[in-house]
C-alpha cells in the first residue's frame, strides 16, 4: 500500500510548551491508523495540524501527495473530519444539516444511505438535541462522510459512550474501512486501538514512544505472556515459588485487588509460561486464564503508568 499521509519532523510549540515534539510517521492507503495516548499526549494537536486546523511550528506534512501548507483547500475537498465535540444547527432537522453540509461540495451523496449505515434512518427528521449521546456520535461520523472523503479523521470517536454504543461505533468504523477509505483516529481506549487499528503510534508528552502493527508491538513487550488465576485462599509461599522458578524479575507475580487470592503473573518466555501453568494446575485453581500481554500492559511498560491513572490526575 502507498502512503496517503506523510508526517516528517512535526513540532508544535506554545511558548515554552512543546505539544508535539519532532514526530514522524506515515499512514498507508486503506488502513486504520491510531494515535494512542492519554489526555495531553499530543494526539489531537497532531490530528488538527494534519487536517489544516492548526499551523505547525516545524515539520512537513503531505496528505494525498499534497503539501498541507500549499494545497489546503484541495485537501479539504477530499477528507472528512469528526471532531471531539461538534456543534450543529439546533433548529435544523438532521437530514437538513446533512443536505446543507453536502451543498458545500461538488459531490452528491445519498443521505438516506448514510442514515441507514448508522441505524438513524428513523431519526432523520429529528433535531440534534433529541438524540442520545451514542446517536449524536453516529450522526457526527456520517456528517464527516458527506463529501465521500478518501481519508476520514476521527478524534476520540467513542469518548463518553456506554459499552454497547462504543461497540456499535466500532462496527461503523469497520464498515467505513470496507468502503476503501483510510481512517486515522485518536483514542485513549487500549481495547479500541487493539480491536480497530492496523497500526498504532503510542504517544507520550508529544513524542512517539513506539509504533507498529498492534500484534507486533505486543510481541516486542518485555513480558509478552501473562496468566491470571484464582486460588481457594491466599498462598504466599506458592506465589514465591512461582516467581523464583518461572519468572526473572521481582514482583512478576502480584495479587490483584478485589477478589480473594486473585493473582496476575507476567512472563518473558514460552518455556516459563508452560512451567507456570503446570505448577498452577497442581493447586486446583478456581480460575485460570492464559493469554498475551495487551496494549494496556505495553503502555504501562513504556510510560510507567496506566492511562486510567493519568486520566484521574487530569480530572
Amino acid at each position: 500500500m502507498s502512503n496517503i499521509i506523510e508526517v516528517k519532523n512535526l513540532t508544535k510549540k506554545y511558548n515554552s510548551l512543546v505539544a508535539v515534539d519532532n514526530i514522524s510517521f506515515s499512514v498507508k492507503k486503506g488502513e486504520i491508523f491510531g494515535l494512542l495516548g492519554e489526555n495531553g499526549a499530543g494526539k489531537t494537536t497532531t490530528l488538527e495540524i494534519i487536517e489544516g486546523l492548526r499551523k505547525s511550528t516545524n515539520g512537513e506534512i503531505k496528505v494525498l501527495g499534497m503539501d498541507v501548507r500549499k494545497n489546503l483547500l484541495g485537501i479539504k475537498e477530499r477528507i472528512g473530519v469528526q471532531l471531539q465535540s461538534s456543534a450543529y444547527y439546533e433548529y435544523l432537522q438532521l437530514h437538513e444539516i446533512l443536505e446543507l453540509f453536502g451543498s458545500f461540495y461538488n459531490k452528491e451523496v445519498d443521505t438516506k444511505k448514510l442514515f441507514k449505515m448508522v441505524g438513524l434512518e428513523n431519526k432523520k427528521d429529528q433535531y440534534i438535541k433529541n438524540l442520545s449521546g451514542g446517536q449524536k456520535q453516529r450522526f457526527s461520523i456520517i456528517a464527516s462522510l458527506i463529501n465521500d472523503p478518501e481519508i476520514v479523521f476521527l478524534d476520540e470517536p467513542t469518548t463518553g459512550l456506554d459499552p454497547l454504543a462504543r461497540r456499535h461505533t466500532w462496527d461503523i468504523i469497520s464498515e467505513i474501512k470496507k468502503q476503501g477509505k483510510t481512517l486515522i483516529l485518536t483514542t485513549h481506549y487500549m481495547e479500541e486501538a487493539e480491536m480497530l487499528c492496523d497500526r498504532v503510534a503510542i504517544m507520550e508528552k508529544g513524542k512517539i514512544m513506539a509504533m507498529d502493527k498492534t500484534h507486533e508491538l505486543i510481541g516486542k513487550a518485555k513480558h509478552p505472556y501473562k496468566i491470571e488465576f484464582i486460588l481457594e485462599k491466599d498462598n504466599p509461599k506458592f506465589t514465591q515459588d512461582l516467581e523464583q522458578k518461572c519468572a526473572i524479575d521481582k514482583n512478576d507475580v502480584k495479587k490483584l485487588p478485589g477478589k480473594t487470592a486473585h493473582y496476575e503473573m507476567k512472563l518473558h518466555t514460552q518455556s516459563n509460561l508452560n512451567k507456570a501453568v503446570g505448577m498452577i494446575q497442581k493447586q486446583n485453581p478456581e480460575s485460570l486464564t492464559v493469554g498475551q500481554t495487551t496494549l494496556e500492559d505495553l503502555f504501562i511498560e513504556l510510560t510507567g503508568k496506566s492511562i486510567e491513572e493519568e486520566e484521574g490526575n487530569n480530572a
